[in-house]
């Protein structure tokens, strides 16, 4: 059990490592749809434990949310990294996030459920797989409406002046 909390400890801080690679103004420009995200998912935990869609079965810290590790490694920086690489071409995001999303539901699963960390109970691999590309595409469509509500149009008066 205690080879289990640390890797749940190696694998919360791991990811954190290839920020400084991901660079200032990407992690800045990502960040809010990878928080909005975490955020969804801790409110989904709820649900998820309400209805025991799974069981955790080690915790990093006793009394939080087994999925903490998770969100704060590499799911956060994963998003980051996957926004920067595919933001702009939404088929290659979703390509992307189908290959990701299937080696955590597939083997990453079954190896999480062998090292006792966490099972599905009330919920499919392929349930938790179609979860994980809503959450994409939600993901996505935040930070695509976030871009657009940053880029101030132009006045009509500066449309009308001509360009210099």
């Amino acid at each position: 059990m205690k080879h289990n909390k640390m890797f749940l400890l190696v694998l919360m801080l791991v990811p954190w490592l290839s920020v400084p690679m991901l660079g200032k103004r990407n992690f800045k420009r990502f960040l809010p749809a990878a928080f909005f995200m975490m955020v969804w998912i801790a409110v989904e935990s709820i649900m998820a434990k309400k209805r025991v869609w799974w069981k955790f079965y080690e915790k990093l810290i006793p009394n939080t949310m087994g999925e903490l590790p998770f969100l704060l490694g590499p799911f956060m920086i994963g998003s980051i990294w996957i926004l920067k690489f595919t933001f702009g071409n939404f088929f290659r995001y979703v390509i992307v996030n189908l290959v990701t999303d299937f080696l955590f539901v597939y083997p990453g699963m079954f190896i999480l459920k062998r090292m006792g960390i966490i099972s599905l109970v009330r919920m499919k691999h392929y349930q938790m797989g179609i979860l994980f590309m809503a959450k994409s595409v939600l993901m996505y469509g935040f930070q695509y409406i976030f871009e657009k509500s940053r880029k101030k149009p132009k006045s009509l008066i500066q449309r009308l002046l001509p360009k210099k």
